[in-house]
């Protein structure tokens, strides 16, 4: 992992550039500081024609900021290409204009950051002691990243900008650990996000070399999360994903679970929540910046 820093110099050039070909324009925040987590780097995007609507506009939270736009801010000189997705649906007139604002995450500090916490008093002992490893015997700080995010992120958002703040037009999003924090974040602040997006979850949740008990264990964790913690989905809408190849290649078994799980809690396939396979797609940016249109096409159809 690449340590955060420089926001304000990358971007810096950026809205006059953006601002000149109408492609909307990028609102450095720089860090953000928090009682509840280390400084967050924060760079929102505004649509075309912000500047001169007067209108409001959803919003999407994305992960991994520094993943999103571009590509000399990223960990591995690959984005998302978030704005130019969104540039393409609005052209398109599939959505209406929409503000994204990317949260850069902390480094190594990530998977800690970014896990579902209730999951770690769902699994068994000896499966709870293997994500402790993994989390470097840390404690697990979601959390407190999703207080700062909705205590004190999205009211300043919300003052700063023309925003529709309700939950209907507020989205969370993220990809791997990221989209564990995104499910993570509707089940916790349902009346604050109407809509996720949680692609390439990891739901395996630690390495996925699992033993075939430990797997099964898992994913019975998973049902009594969607059962006792997400529940059914009251207006919410979840986009899942995953491809076939890398790290990916692991997720259907625990993705086919937890779209069972949700079915038996009152979740509509296709209505409250969509579950794509993406056949020969790798775990990374450039497969996730590929089918974005389609993740924001139905997520975002009524904001």
């Amino acid at each position: 992992m690449i340590a955060m820093g420089g926001a304000a110099a990358l971007f810096g050039a950026l809205p006059q550039i953006a601002a000149a070909q109408d492609m909307g324009r990028f609102v450095d925040l720089g860090f953000i500081a928090s009682d509840a987590i280390v400084p967050a780097g924060v760079v929102v995007w505004l649509p075309p024609g912000y500047d001169h609507s007067g209108q409001r506009y959803g919003v999407v939270y994305m992960h991994d900021g520094q993943n999103l736009f571009d590509p000399k801010r990223s960990n591995f000189n690959k984005v998302w290409a978030a704005d130019k997705s969104a540039l393409r649906l609005i052209a398109a007139k599939k959505t209406q204009p929409f503000i994204i604002v990317g949260i850069d995450q902390p480094g190594t500090d990530r998977y800690r950051q970014y896990f579902p916490k209730p999951m770690m008093n769902l699994v068994s002992p000896g499966v709870k002691q293997k994500i402790e490893e993994q989390s470097g015997g840390k404690a697990i700080t979601a959390d407190a990243y999703l207080k700062f995010i909705v205590t004190q992120l999205k009211p300043r958002i919300d003052r700063e900008f023309r925003t529709k703040a309700d939950r209907r037009h507020t989205t969370i999003a993220g990809s791997s650990m990221g989209g564990l924090i995104s499910l993570y974040a509707l089940t916790q602040y349902p009346d604050v996000f109407g809509n996720a997006a949680t692609v390439s979850t990891h739901l395996p949740l630690a390495d996925p070399n699992w033993s075939a008990d430990e797997r099964s264990d898992i994913d019975a964790a998973w049902r009594t999360y969607a059962k006792e913690y997400l529940g059914p989905p009251a207006g919410r809408r979840i986009w899942f994903d995953h491809g076939t190849e890398t790290l990916d290649a692991f997720y259907q078994p625990y993705q086919e679970n937890l779209d069972a799980a949700l079915t038996a809690n009152g979740w509509q396939q296709g209505r409250d929540f969509s579950s794509k396979v993406y056949a020969g797609a790798p775990h990374e940016e450039n497969a996730w910046a590929a089918r974005l249109d389609d993740i924001f096409g139905w997520l975002l159809q009524n904001y």
